[in-house]
């Protein structure tokens, strides 16, 4: 008795099948927001009379799917994952950390893949933890850095309740421990004081530069002239020696009149050694002077998440990122599977280069500095008994002479190492122009083993197994039929279309395969509609608690103005006062159940 258009609302008509649970849990772990999956749905069965539910229907589906994943706690839940991925694969690492309430505060964990990656690219480990974005306001720590591709790569991830030293210093080391003590060459970070207090004391070693992006805002942020900003920007690029920016200091400071110790311009001059590039000049950066590759990373994740998510939800979604890179990495291997296509009259040097360095370092950095060899020229030879300098200048570098110095192998007459004095080969880890010139220049047909990086060769993980994939995704052995029957069946929808016979002939058929399958009454059942995650026998057994909220911090706390008792009242969903139902930022999780919902 209703109308054709409305009767889809009607309760006794509403009901969402397994297949399309399936594929709405499939989407949501792809990041798709809800009011997506049902566009989705809509345009894939031909309209809003079509798919069977409603957007109430699908939003109550996803709370009560989450409910039942989350149904021992959220902390709970990936602990038992970690455990239980832990006792399938004893390489995967994982600690954590709880306060006296058995509360989570602190979690570092990595695969054998992401150690893998450390040991062959960790000489460079960049980290921030500026990103907050999860119901807890706990702050994600990645630590990644920069393959033989040029891109990035994940090394481990931490979750921290407090950005303060100890919980910084615990990371780190927790760190160390996944890497057996293996501590990187250099590290980049942003500007936080606890932070850089925590890498004195863990990797005291490891040479520490602050993000240059970071400074840049500083500056724009705290000088006001035009001309000041230019003198710190010039401490910031300027790689002339440490004896000669010390003077450069004292004199700035001096006009400047800086005597103010709190003042931005004297902290920063007594941190100048971790931001000043003289101070870094000649050390293994590999032409990283920003965290953009973690800030990468973070708007990954950002892109489909909110402030509302899970842990289980951002550790999903960090998984998922890192499976993207790690599919990225597998293309750019098989890119770097073939040879280059050079020049006809390429030398032997730059066609021994090219075999040996990925395409991505080679036609970057590497062939930069040949064609820059043209530009180069001789000024003066020092012979010595085993050691041979070149003077070297260059036509686009005014009156600046570079260095390169030779050592000869007495015996054969042979070379054996090379060097440079505008270090580009120790910072990025690639020959420069002027060693290239000398080469030619001696006639030389072979690179020096000095000059060839293992990190940057296509043989950089040889010796390691790649692992693509991860366990976070493995389905049921049902589902993996259905998505195998899926595509089958798709493939075959699409042919049989095409043909009126053909159509009916296959729709015939999955009708009388449909009719021999009972129909789901509309309840999970306790079937799975995603992936399963591997849990640990015994989940009851583990004693920890969800994270309590961390107040967000560095933000000024306004002084609310007279309101009515109205707006006094609590939240009926967060039980906070201040706000109503409508306002509250829990508002997405608000599940109604389907036989709340008014009947039309």
């Amino acid at each position: 008795m209703t109308e054709p258009d409305l009767a889809c609302f009607l309760r006794s008509h509403r009901r969402i099948s397994d297949d399309q649970k399936a594929e709405i849990v499939q989407l949501q772990i792809s990041g798709i927001r809800k009011h997506q999956i049902m566009d989705i749905m809509v345009r894939r069965y031909g309209g809003y009379d079509k798919v069977g539910f409603t957007s109430r229907d699908l939003y109550n589906f996803c709370h009560r799917n989450k409910a039942e994943t989350l149904s021992g706690g959220d902390a709970r839940t990936i602990i038992s994952y970690m455990i239980e991925s832990k006792r399938r694969d004893p390489d995967f690492f994982f600690q954590y950390k709880t306060d006296g309430r058995g509360h989570l505060t602190r979690l570092l964990w990595c695969d054998f893949q992401c150690q893998m990656d450390y040991r062959a690219f960790g000489d460079v480990v960049v980290f921030d933890g500026t990103y907050k974005m999860n119901r807890y306001n706990l702050t994600l720590v990645p630590f990644v850095g920069v393959n033989h591709h040029k891109s990035t790569v994940l090394f481990a991830c931490g979750i921290l309740s407090h950005e303060d030293t100890e919980s910084y210093v615990w990371l780190l080391r927790s760190f160390c421990d996944a890497m057996i003590q293996k501590h990187p060459v250099s590290v980049i970070t942003d500007g936080d004081r606890a932070m850089q207090k925590a890498i004195s004391i863990v990797w005291p070693n490891s040479s520490h530069r602050l993000c240059v992006w970071h400074i840049e805002v500083c500056i724009a942020r705290n000088l006001h002239t035009q001309d000041l900003k230019d003198k710190v920007r010039g401490f910031l690029y300027d790689r002339c020696s440490i004896e000669k920016t010390e003077r450069k200091w004292i004199a700035f400071l001096a006009k400047e009149k800086v005597t103010d110790k709190d003042s931005w311009l004297y902290q920063m001059y007594e941190m100048r050694e971790i931001w000043c590039a003289a101070y870094h000049a000649g050390k293994c950066y590999l032409g990283l002077r920003s965290n953009q590759r973690s800030e990468s990373l973070h708007s990954r994740i950002q892109f489909n998440l909110d402030r509302k998510m899970t842990l289980l939800e951002l550790i999903q979604h960090v998984d998922h990122c890192l499976s993207k890179l790690r599919s990225n990495e597998a293309y750019l291997d098989f890119q770097a599977s073939s040879k280059p296509c050079l020049q006809p009259y390429a030398s032997t040097i730059e066609k021994e280069a090219a075999n040996l360095f990925t395409p991505s370092v080679y036609f970057a950095d590497v062939q930069y500095s040949v064609k820059a060899a043209d530009k180069c020229y001789w000024i003066e030879t020092v012979d010595g008994y085993d050691i041979v300098e070149y003077i070297v200048g260059r036509v686009d570098k005014g009156d600046k002479q570079y260095y390169v110095k030779c050592e000869i192998c007495v015996v054969e007459r042979k070379l054996k190492e090379i060097s440079c004095s505008c270090l580009k080969l120790q910072s990025l880890g690639t020959p420069c122009s002027h060693i290239f010139f000398v080469l030619g220049r001696r006639g030389e047909h072979k690179l020096p083993d000095c000059c060839v990086l293992e990190r940057w060769t296509r043989g950089a993980k040889r010796g390691f197994p790649p692992i693509r994939k991860s366990a976070m995704y493995d389905y049921s052995d049902s589902l993996q039929r259905y998505h195998e029957l899926h595509n089958i069946s798709q493939t075959a929808s699409f042919i049989a279309s095409q043909s009126l016979e053909a159509y009916g002939r296959l729709k015939r058929v999955l009708h009388e395969e449909a009719a021999m399958i009972p129909l789901n009454g509309g309840e999970n059942g306790g079937k799975r509609f995603g992936p399963v995650l591997p849990q640990a026998l015994d989940v009851d057994s583990i004693d920890v608690f969800d994270p309590i909220h961390v107040p967000g911090r560095g933000a000024p706390k306004k002084k609310l103005k007279s309101v009515s008792d109205k707006s006094k009242k609590k939240c009926t969903l967060c039980k906070g006062e201040g706000h109503n139902r409508r306002t509250c930022s829990k508002r997405e999780e608000e599940t109604m159940l389907p036989e709340d919902v008014p009947d039309i």
